[in-house]
């Protein structure tokens, strides 16, 4: 898997699994929704500055980012729709 793909899979992932969505993600991360939303489809490319941003606001180490998931892994599901996460 290649860097914006691991990006992206474990931007999606981590911020599920925190119940966020990209809105609030974005928000807290000063940055705009699309471009998470754009980090997370592969079509932008994050500087180091940003990912340590986003590291930051999710409370993770910045190699976070570039775990690679365990082979056949399913890919990250998004939150339902309207972007609340479920109670």
């Amino acid at each position: 898997m290649h860097g914006r793909a691991l990006v992206a899979w474990n931007l999606r992932r981590i911020r599920v699994k925190r119940g966020l969505s990209q809105e609030r993600l974005a928000f807290d991360a000063g940055i705009d929704r699309s471009y998470v939303g754009g980090l997370e489809r592969e079509e932008e490319n994050p500087t180091v500055d940003l990912l340590d941003r986003l590291a930051r606001t999710l409370s993770v180490h910045v190699s976070e980012f570039l775990i690679e998931p365990p082979r056949g892994a399913l890919p990250p599901k998004p939150l339902r729709r309207g972007r609340r996460p479920a109670d």
